[in-house]
C-alpha cells in the first residue's frame, strides 16, 4: 500500500459557461456546479488544483485528422451556413451543434486530460481528475454523440509514452465506441465498456462479441446490459470482470471514464444506479493502486451529475461526505432536500441472473485467451512506432506501422 496518494485536479471555469443550445441535453454548466460542490465540501484543500493548458491544434491532431481539427478551429455559428458540405462530412449539426467558443471548449477539456496524463507520467501525482473530459464518442474525422475531440484517446496516447499497457474502463450508460475504435487493433490498450445495449440505443455498438481484431483481438471487452440494472448486479459484475482484467493484463496505468448518465433518473439514461453504486466502481479501481486518470462523460440530470462527481472526488481522496449539502452558489439546484443521496430508480430491471451470468462467462472466457498473446514485455516501454497509428487509409492494414523510432527516456512504472 503506498503512502497517502497525491491527487491533481484540473478545472477551468470557462468550460462551464459554454452553451450547446436551448433544447440540447448537454449542459456544461454541470461542471461549474460540480466544482462549487467540491469547494463547498472543502475537498480542494486535500488536492492540487490546476487550470489546464488549452490543447494546441497539433496536440489534437495526434489522433484527429488535421483537416477536421482545422475545421473545428475555423467554424463559427455565424459562418456555418457557408459550409454545409463540411458540416455533413464532419457530422456537425443537431447532436453536435456549432456554438460560440466551440474550439476553445474542446481545447480546455482535452488540455485537462492531456495535462492529467503528463502529471501521472512524470510521477507528480498518483491520481489525476478532469471532470470536464471523458468525451468518448468522438472519432478521428468526425464529431459524434455530443463529443467533438476525443480527449480520452489523447490522454491514453500520452500514457503510452511511459507505459507498456494502459487499461481503459468506461461506466457511462453509452458504449465507449470512439475509444474502442481508436485502439481496436492494438494490445497496448485494453478497453472495457459497461453500457446499455439493444433497442437502437445510441451508439448501437458494444456487443459482447466485439472483442478487437488483429493484434488487438481479445483486448476490447464489452459488457452489454439491459434497462434497469441496479447497484448490486452492476457492482458485482464490475468487480469480477475488472479484477480479472487487471490480473491478466497487468496495466501500467488506468483511465476511468465516469459518465454519470448511468445513474437512476438521468434524462437520457435507463439504469437504476445510485450514486453509492456508481462510486463503488471508483473505489474498486482505486484499490489497484495504479496511476489513475479519472474523467467525467455523459450525465444529463445536472444536479445529480454534480452530486456524483463530488462524491467520487471524495472517494478518490478517501473522504466520506456528509449527506447534507453545504451552502454554495448553486444550492437552489439541490432543493428542496439539499441532500447528496438521490432517490432509487424505478425502472424494471430487465437483466436476469442468467443473462448476467452468460455475459460474465463470455467475458471471462475471452480473457483466458490473452494468456497466450505475446503482448509487450512487462518492463519495457516499446519505441514510439508501436504506438497505434491512425492513418489506416494510407497504409496496408496488414502491415504493422514502421515509422522511425525515437525512443523516449522514460521510467516505466
Amino acid at each position: 500500500m503506498r503512502s497517502k496518494e497525491k491527487i491533481s485536479y484540473f478545472y477551468d471555469g470557462d468550460v462551464g459557461s459554454v452553451y450547446f443550445g436551448p433544447n440540447h441535453p448537454m449542459k456544461p454548466h454541470r461542471l461549474c456546479m460540480t466544482h462549487h460542490l467540491v469547494l463547498a465540501y472543502d475537498l480542494h484543500k486535500k488536492m492540487e488544483i490546476y487550470r489546464p493548458h488549452k490543447a494546441y491544434p497539433v496536440e489534437l491532431a495526434q489522433f484527429h485528422s488535421a483537416d477536421y481539427v482545422e475545421f473545428l478551429h475555423r467554424i463559427t455559428p455565424d459562418t456555418q451556413h457557408l459550409f454545409s458540405n463540411e458540416l455533413a462530412r464532419y457530422n456537425l449539426g443537431e447532436d453536435c451543434p456549432v456554438f460560440e467558443n466551440l474550439f476553445e471548449f474542446c481545447q480546455i477539456y482535452a488540455g485537462g486530460t492531456i495535462d492529467a496524463a503528463r502529471r501521472l507520467n512524470n510521477q507528480l501525482c498518483d491520481i489525476a481528475i478532469n471532470w470536464a473530459g471523458g468525451l468518448h464518442h468522438a472519432k478521428k474525422c468526425e464529431a459524434s454523440g455530443f463529443c467533438y475531440i476525443n480527449d480520452l484517446v489523447l490522454g491514453i496516447l500520452e500514457l503510452l509514452k511511459y507505459h507498456a499497457r494502459v487499461l481503459y474502463i468506461d461506466i457511462d450508460v453509452h458504449h465507449g465506441d470512439g475509444v474502442e475504435e481508436a485502439f481496436y487493433f492494438t494490445d497496448r490498450v485494453m478497453t472495457v465498456s459497461f453500457h446499455k445495449f439493444g433497442d437502437m440505443f445510441f451508439p448501437g455498438t458494444g456487443d459482447v462479441k466485439d472483442i478487437g481484431e488483429r493484434e488487438g483481438k481479445y483486448y476490447a471487452i464489452n459488457v452489454p446490459l439491459k434497462d434497469g440494472i441496479d447497484d448490486t448486479s452492476f457492482t458485482r459484475l464490475f468487480k469480477i470482470i475488472i479484477s480479472k482484467v487487471v490480473e491478466m493484463y497487468q496495466p501500467g496505468a488506468i483511465v476511468l471514464q465516469c459518465g454519470a448518465d448511468s445513474l437512476a433518473g438521468d434524462r437520457l439514461g435507463c439504469f437504476n444506479l445510485s450514486i453509492d453504486g456508481h462510486a463503488e466502481c471508483v473505489k474498486i479501481v482505486k484499490k489497484f493502486n495504479l496511476p489513475l486518470l479519472v474523467t467525467g462523460g455523459g450525465g444529463y440530470t445536472k444536479e445529480n451529475v454534480a452530486r456524483c462527481w463530488t462524491v467520487e472526488t471524495g472517494v478518490l481522496l478517501d473522504t466520506e461526505l456528509p449527506n447534507e449539502i453545504p451552502e454554495n452558489e448553486y444550492i437552489k439546484y439541490f432543493a428542496p432536500d439539499c441532500l447528496l443521496n438521490i432517490p432509487n430508480g424505478h425502472i424494471e430491471n430487465l437483466n436476469s441472473k442468467s443473462y448476467l451470468s452468460t455475459i460474465k462467462m463470455q467475458v471471462l472466457e475471452n480473457l483466458r485467451s490473452i494468456q497466450h498473446a505475446p503482448g509487450v514485455q512487462m518492463q519495457e516501454v516499446p519505441p514510439d512506432f508501436y504506438i497505434p497509428d491512425f492513418d489506416e487509409d494510407e497504409h496496408n492494414p496488414d502491415e504493422r506501422m514502421d515509422r522511425k523510432a525515437h525512443p523516449r527516456q522514460a521510467n516505466p512504472a
